[in-house]
């Protein structure tokens, strides 16, 4: 009886001690498959307003802007209401980036705003929508896009 209590006493430790003190690595991939506003590498990420696509330095200006920019909520989106969320009144066009993570190709609609952004996160069959906070893309992508049009 002791033998068996040993035994599973040890497995128990050694399970513990091998999920509390996964390296960095480990846990940033864990806590990144979570993660709901990832960071955007300008080179693969295709950004367009209007049918027209951002190239250079513009097109790097709006993917810092976004990875800088603050997260501020989730909006929930209840099943059927996707539309509603990828085509909202009164926004005008949203900025477009298309961009992969890892396998997957996922389609961002930015509804920018005077006081905030909102971003429609769209991959495979499912939609996610959050707003974000960012001085820079509120104020500084408005002439961008102006320009482009």
């Amino acid at each position: 009886m002791t033998l068996p209590v040993l035994i599973l006493t040890i497995l128990i430790s050694l399970i513990k001690l091998l999920v509390t003190c996964l390296p960095t690595d480990a846990v940033n991939w864990i806590l990144s498959k979570f993660e709901m506003h990832s960071e955007l590498s300008d080179a693969n990420a295709i950004v367009t307003f209007d049918g027209k696509r951002f190239e250079g330095e513009e097109k790097i200006q709006v993917i810092n802007y976004f990875n800088k920019a603050k997260f501020l909520k989730k909006n929930h989106i209840f099943p059927g209401n996707e539309q509603l969320f990828l085509h909202p009144e009164n926004s005008g066009a949203p900025l477009v980036i298309d961009t992969k993570k890892g396998k997957k190709d996922v389609r961002l609609f930015l509804y920018i705003y005077n006081d905030h952004v909102d971003v429609v996160k769209q991959y495979k069959k499912k939609v996610v929508a959050y707003s974000l906070f960012s001085n820079s893309l509120q104020e500084r992508s408005m002439p961008l896009i102006r320009d482009v049009v």
